[in-house]
């Protein structure tokens, strides 16, 4: 765990290939540049690209534009009434856990929290008064599903435009190496900023 309030956030399943818009990424390079299709191995690296384009974006906007399961781990509450995920949107809360300092898990019953669903903040809120103290040593483990969807129709349009536009300037500057230049392309900074800014207005983490 790390920083102040010792949170980890772990990915647990991973975005499949097939979710991704390789083929879209390929039309936006035919478009722009010329691109010529090749073989698998070009696939690969056109993955490459997606995945670390996906990342970029993610982490700039706190949204999982894929649905994944994750799981956080916190040695406390931020707050005994409820809990900020640092994820967005969520869908679903599998399981809320307490682990004692022995290592022993201890799942909570449905009946104690609840999930306020939100576009940019979600919690998980007390059912009643307060959630149940952290053991001594221990800490609380949340699974849940986040993302727009499944598979790339669900993404919003300027957060998927996002990525093509991001993957398509690393498939430009692969040859580049780390002198290449820093920062996200201003076309990418302004399809991404509403999302940034309503969830910096929203709390951070």
């Amino acid at each position: 765990m790390t920083g102040e309030r010792q949170m980890m956030l772990i990915e647990e399943t991973a975005v499949p290939i097939a979710a991704l818009p390789v083929q879209g990424l390929k039309d936006h390079l035919r478009l722009a540049t010329g691109f010529a299709a090749g073989t698998g191995v070009q696939d690969g690296l056109l993955e490459s690209h997606l995945r670390a384009a996906l990342a970029v974006i993610e982490a700039r906007t706190g949204k999982a534009l894929l649905a994944r399961r994750f799981r956080l781990e916190l040695a406390r509450w931020r707050e005994v009434s409820g809990q900020a995920l640092p994820v967005a949107p969520v869908s679903a809360v599998i399981s809320v856990g307490l682990r004692d300092g022995a290592g022993v898990l201890t799942a909570l019953p449905a009946t104690r929290w609840r999930l306020m669903q939100d576009i940019h903040r979600p919690r998980l809120a007390a059912a009643g008064v307060s959630l149940p103290e952290v053991p001594e040593g221990g800490k609380v483990e949340i699974t849940f599903d986040a993302g727009f969807g499944a598979d790339w129709a669900g993404v919003p349009a300027d957060l998927a435009q996002a990525v093509l536009l991001l993957a398509a300037e690393f498939h430009e500057r692969r040859h580049e190496g780390a002198g290449g230049p820093q920062g996200l392309p201003f076309g990418v900074q302004v399809l991404i900023e509403r999302w940034r800014t309503v969830r910096v207005l929203g709390g951070g983490r």
